[in-house]
């Protein structure tokens, strides 16, 4: 039985997507499937998730979108179809491993060990014995958009772009997927408010937990390392418009 489907979704990250990291995983763990998305792809990552498709037998599956619908998009077509396959828990982990896959069975132990949690979340926090690597003006310019999430959401939430999130197949999980979300970039926000609207703040509180991760490395997403203040200011707007229609659910 499939305990874990994982979504992975991938726009032309053909100098990034390496075959290995994920090859292992379901090899070691067997009660894991991945689900690649590939979000309309230029480049060559098509012919690198046909090697991978290959080497994991049934373990893998792509799905191929014929345009660039957004990473936001591409992760809630996955979920949905990961969904329809009746596991345990669905998940979605970037593409480019900036949170290592060893990082997973941290988050598998802590449902194991809650039975009550819907949802974890990888928090990056810079701690003694953690290997956690972030840009300075990165950092800042999180905890800026971190702060507000959290007041907006109302809870204390730490991290919502660590891009490392596993979540149990719930009604309530399947609600914050069902419609398109309003961001391409600040989907983690929104789910937690979809997901709070339907089962109740104070539930929710109770079934969300962050998990911080061991590693993180900023500069394996040569994307994220070059955004700054304008995709923070961007986020930012996108979480006013996330909080103008949670106050209408």
């Amino acid at each position: 039985m499939t305990r874990l489907v994982l979504v992975v979704s991938c726009h032309n990250e053909g100098s990034r997507l390496k075959a290995q990291p994920f090859l292992h995983l379901v090899a070691s763990k067997r009660d894991v499937r991945l689900l690649f998305v590939d979000d309309g792809s230029t480049d060559a990552t098509p012919a690198i998730l046909a090697d991978i498709l290959s080497g994991g037998g049934t373990r893998i599956s792509v799905l191929t979108e014929s345009g660039n619908a957004g990473e936001a998009e591409a992760v809630r077509r996955g979920i949905l179809a990961a969904l329809e396959e009746r596991p345990e828990l669905v998940g979605y982990w970037n593409a480019d491993l900036s949170t290592p896959l060893s990082e997973l069975q941290y988050f598998l132990e802590t449902f194991d060990a809650h039975p009550d949690v819907d949802i974890v979340m990888g928090a990056r926090i810079r701690m003694l014995g953690r290997d956690v690597n972030r840009r300075p003006l990165r950092h800042y310019a999180g905890r800026l958009f971190a702060t507000a999430a959290s007041l907006a959401l109302g809870v204390p939430v730490y991290d919502t772009q660590c891009g490392a999130t596993i979540l149990r197949a719930t009604d309530a999980v399947g609600h914050a997927f069902r419609a398109p979300f309003l961001s391409r970039s600040v989907m983690d926000v929104e789910v937690l408010a979809r997901y709070m609207a339907f089962t109740g703040r104070a539930s929710a509180l109770s079934r969300i937990c962050e998990l911080p991760v061991r590693a993180w490395t900023a500069g394996a997403n040569l994307r994220t390392s070059k955004m700054g203040v304008r995709s923070t200011l961007h986020a930012l707007w996108d979480l006013g418009r996330i909080w103008r229609q949670s106050r209408r659910i």
